[in-house]
């Protein structure tokens, strides 16, 4: 059986069995000024390369493509197009720029598009480190290699979204931001910090007896939502869904009425009850409005928990990355507060 001590999330000995994993977290502002400051130069010329003509459309290709689009989609002028398979659509050619991440450089379907992409003229720049099987086979008169060394998602978006965002094909991605962005999260969840002024620690507790749903309204929060579920399943073995509100409606209506004289302890393969764990963006839609609303309403219909994540970053990059950090934090003290009895 496994329950959840809170008692370990202040305790220094419990921490300090955390601190490689802690510490990762709190150097994210660290890697993204440190993933742009090394691009530097190459991302203005990158800029200069561009700054003629606008390409016929985007094509952010890769695995990690799904994180451009989440960004790109509701700002990109020109048709944009993720494409995760390792090729590129058949129309692809020289009037294209074809962007990729590739924080880890050993993809070998990665690498295979990037090929495709130098072969057939486009204009292509790729974020990966310049000695990986990526960067090999990135060879051409239009490639632009954004150096990179941290094996860091984010960061390495970060690197490829400034390069974006000075050809105004993105939306604002000031890495400074989004760098203090995260180290505000990083101060307010530090293990350092008490439980009842830790916002990190009160959702991990907040999560220690439920199932979460976890839901996010616009583009970048709805991605934040299934990768804070994925780092609670990770972290838990525990069941975490993320999804949009027609998702989540079914599971929370379906909650059985809570048992005021249930034993939670009684049994660790028991029925836990669902929380909504929603990441609040700030984004100010009346789609996005009316379906919080309509959850809320679901959950205070049928006796489920609400919790709430929120940022107050200035830009679009800066909340995703405040807010996933924050989740991210949430589900490493709930692994740290479970332990066998």
């Amino acid at each position: 059986m496994v329950w959840f001590d809170e008692s370990r999330l202040d305790d220094q000995s419990a921490l300090g069995s955390a601190d490689l994993r802690l510490r990762t977290l709190a150097e994210s502002g660290a890697r993204v000024r440190r993933e742009v400051g090394a691009a530097a130069e190459a991302i203005a010329e990158a800029v200069s390369r561009a700054s003629d003509t606008r390409p016929r459309a985007v094509i952010a290709a890769g695995p990690d493509s799904r994180l451009l689009r989440a960004v790109l989609e509701p700002f990109c002028p020109v048709p944009f197009v993720a494409w995760p398979a390792p090729a590129l659509p058949g129309w692809a050619g020289s009037l294209d720029l074809v962007v990729v991440l590739a924080p880890e450089g050993s993809d070998p379907g990665t690498a295979s598009a990037v090929a495709e992409a130098a072969r057939r003229g486009c204009q292509l720049v790729v974020a990966t480190p310049p000695e990986s099987l990526v960067a090999q086979h990135a060879t051409g008169r239009w490639t632009t290699i954004l150096p990179t060394d941290t094996a860091d998602q984010l960061a390495t978006a970060v690197a490829m979204l400034s390069f974006l965002d000075q050809v105004q094909l993105g939306p604002n991605a000031d890495p400074d931001a989004v760098a203090d962005a995260l180290d505000v999260v990083a101060i307010a969840c530090s293990p350092n910090r008490d439980i009842s002024i830790n916002p990190a620690k009160m959702l991990a507790i907040s999560l220690a007896d439920a199932s979460p749903l976890v839901w996010g309204g616009s583009v970048l929060a709805a991605r934040a939502a299934r990768r804070v579920a994925e780092s609670i399943r990770r972290t838990s073995g525990r069941t975490a869904l993320a999804g949009d509100a027609e998702h989540l409606l079914p599971v929370i209506e379906a909650a059985r009425a809570r048992n005021v004289f249930a034993d939670p302890f009684a049994d660790d393969a028991g029925d836990r009850r669902p929380v909504l764990v929603i990441l609040d963006d700030g984004l100010d839609d009346p789609v996005v409005r009316d379906q919080r609303i309509r959850l809320e309403e679901a959950c205070l219909a049928h006796d489920v928990r609400i919790e709430h994540v929120a940022s107050e970053a200035a830009g679009e990059v800066d909340r995703y990355a405040s807010l996933l950090l924050n989740g991210t934090y949430a589900a490493e003290y709930l692994r740290l507060g479970l332990v066998p009895d």
